[in-house]
This record gives structure tokens, C-alpha cells and sequence, in this order.
């Protein structure tokens, strides 16, 4: 971690600086990252820059069926929530069953996330 200044005009960096880039197979370079913090604090040092190995990030060993699982229930609901939200058959219905939970304990507070949960809920049954 380093704390940085940059040049005049420049008051932060938040993202991807430089990413290493992939030439035959393999890569050459590292990733660069310069982030900002926005939360509140009494530092005034609030820029860092970090230097990460070009194998970081992705997924460095096979997935287990739990993971492809959860990648595929989550994949289902996102199809089935699209679907949802355009079926004009189940529009007022679901506008009025959020309504009714909304302000319930533990009700979910938007629509998208009452579809999500709605549609969470059919694929458990479907797929115990």
C-alpha cells in the first residue's frame, strides 16, 4: 500500500491504473490500482495505490458443484425475475402482494427485491 499525490488538476484515481496484458499465453505486466476512500475519517491520507500480480484475480482452481450450483440457481432467478416483471398477468398481482409485505417485518422494501425473493423461493420448491 502507498499513499500517493497526483499531479495538479488531478484530485483522485479510483479504478484500474494499468492491467497486465496477455501475449502468448502468459502475461506480462501487473495490475495497477489506485482507489479513494469516501467514508468519513480524520486522515487526510485518503488516496491509496496498489501494485497486485497479474494472476490475482479469476479463478485459479476448478469449481465445485456447489459453486456451479449457486451460479446456475442465480442465473434461473435472474431469467425468472425478467420474465416476471413483464408478465402481464402477474404485474397486479405482485404490485399488491408487495404492498401488503412491504412494511412488514423482514418485508422486502422494493419491488426488484421482492421478485428476487418471490422467484428465489419457486426455484427452491422446483429444484429442492
Amino acid at each position: 500500500m502507498g499513499k500517493v499525490t497526483y499531479s495538479a488538476g488531478i484530485e483522485y484515481v479510483s479504478g484500474s491504473l494499468a492491467k497486465p496484458k496477455k501475449v502468448d499465453g502468459h502475461s506480462h505486466g501487473e495490475y495497477l490500482i489506485g482507489t479513494h476512500r469516501t467514508a468519513p475519517t480524520q486522515n487526510p491520507a485518503c488516496t491509496r495505490l496498489y501494485i497486485r500480480k497479474a494472476d490475482t484475480y479469476g479463478q485459479k482452481v476448478s469449481q465445485s458443484s456447489r459453486s456451479l450450483n449457486a451460479r446456475a440457481r442465480f442465473t434461473a432467478i435472474r431469467e425468472a425475475v425478467e420474465l416476471r416483471k413483464t408478465d402481464l398477468q402477474k404485474i397486479t398481482l405482485d404490485k399488491q402482494a408487495f404492498e401488503a409485505q412491504k412494511n412488514t417485518a423482514g418485508g422486502k422494501k422494493t419491488m426488484k427485491a421482492y421478485l428476487w425473493k418471490v422467484c428465489g423461493q419457486e426455484y427452491d420448491q422446483v429444484h429442492g
